[in-house]
């Protein structure tokens, strides 16, 4: 290692350049008069005496006073560096407290009174999607989102929209603005649509950490004085989620499903993965999925899961496989027997999926 490198990482440590240029003078030496050092340093004796106490203070040198002339030894590079290493790991656990406490700080919930607002908050979140959202929104204020829900799509997020206050397809399209000889098809505004003629929340999640909540009334009535609550909190999230799939999804009708898109392709988002395998599973195809992620036991193992997808449990498309609510899981028939994969929070299958990759045999 050069001089210049070795210089830079001492910098690291809090060392000034002077001192950088002692140390390093002893370290040549061993041990040596303070004399010797500020000579060969090019500093001043008096430095050398000062310097030498504040790299005695961290365990980078002894200085030996009790003999004459004092005399100033360089500590061993292996003592040095674990004294370091020990030291970082002593303030390790305060820093870790207070970082993850600056974290809980910025987990931020907005009380938001103005229905306008309101839609402006869903359409900033919209905008920030990257791999999932779902939504419940208002049939009369559906075409305020409409281009923010497009462009989702376009992007490849997976979007599970309910329109509330509404029959059906064709009041979604009544929705949307559509006029006769217009294009029919909603799955350019979403993955999935359903329609419910009750009112319901406002219920908006983005990816697993930020979304909305609001009553139904703050969207629907001019003079409502109820609140929505903005929020970005990952804990949250997947509640509010569980939510949504399993209390509003199942009451309401499946009045649009997009077609399946072009494989291969690999997904962050497991549920994305189990929307796609279905979607291709039913055209008749062969789906083959390889997922990298751990298994679900106490060691919680890295492993990859190769195979043919055997199986899909899933409430997002009808008719729905799943056995309870949140349940999204791919049955793989690998050379070992049959493995069950699940995603985020997944505690019934055999291993929880980082990443999945689905192509056609």
């Amino acid at each position: 290692m050069d001089d210049r490198t070795l210089t830079g990482l001492l910098g690291r440590f809090g060392l000034s350049e002077k001192e950088i240029d002692t140390y390093l003078t002893l370290l040549e030496y061993g041990e040596a008069k303070a004399s010797t050092v500020a000579d060969a340093a090019g500093v001043s004796k008096r430095y050398v005496y000062s310097v030498s106490e504040s790299l005695a203070d961290r365990g980078f040198v002894e200085v030996h006073d009790h003999a004459v002339p004092t005399t100033v030894r360089a500590s061993p590079p292996g003592e040095v560096i674990e004294r370091l290493r020990s030291d970082a790991d002593a303030i390790r656990p305060g820093l870790e407290e207070r970082y993850s406490r600056a974290e809980r700080e910025t987990e931020q919930f907005e009380v938001v009174k103005s229905r306008v607002t309101v839609i402006k908050r869903i359409r900033s979140l919209l905008d920030g999607a990257d791999a999932e959202l779902t939504l419940s929104i208002p049939a009369r204020r559906l075409s305020a989102v409409r281009d923010a829900l497009a462009d989702a799509v376009d992007r490849g997020v997976l979007v599970l929209l309910v329109v509330t206050d509404i029959e059906d397809a064709d009041g979604v399209r009544d929705a949307l603005g559509e006029t006769e000889g217009t294009d029919p098809n909603l799955d350019r505004i979403a993955s999935v649509v359903r329609a419910w003629s009750e009112p319901m929340p406002t219920i908006l999640t983005i990816d697993t950490g930020r979304g909305l909540i609001a009553p139904p009334e703050l969207l629907r009535r001019s003079d409502s004085d109820r609140q929505a609550i903005v929020f970005a909190q990952e804990q949250l999230s997947p509640v509010i989620v569980g939510a949504f799939l399993g209390n509003y999804w199942p009451a309401a009708t499946e009045v649009s499903l997009a077609g399946p898109t072009a494989l291969p392709a690999e997904y962050e988002d497991f549920r994305h993965a189990v929307f796609q395998a279905t979607r291709h599973l039913r055209e008749g195809e062969t789906v083959r999925a390889t997922v990298a992620g751990r298994r679900i036991d106490e060691d919680a193992e890295p492993v990859e899961v190769s195979g043919r997808v055997r199986s899909v449990k899933q409430a997002m498309i009808e008719p729905t496989t799943n056995e309870f609510p949140v349940e999204n899981s791919l049955t793989i028939e690998t050379d070992d027997g049959p493995v069950s994969v699940g995603g985020q929070g997944a505690f019934v299958e055999d291993v929880l999926a980082d990443l999945t990759r689905i192509e056609i045999e």
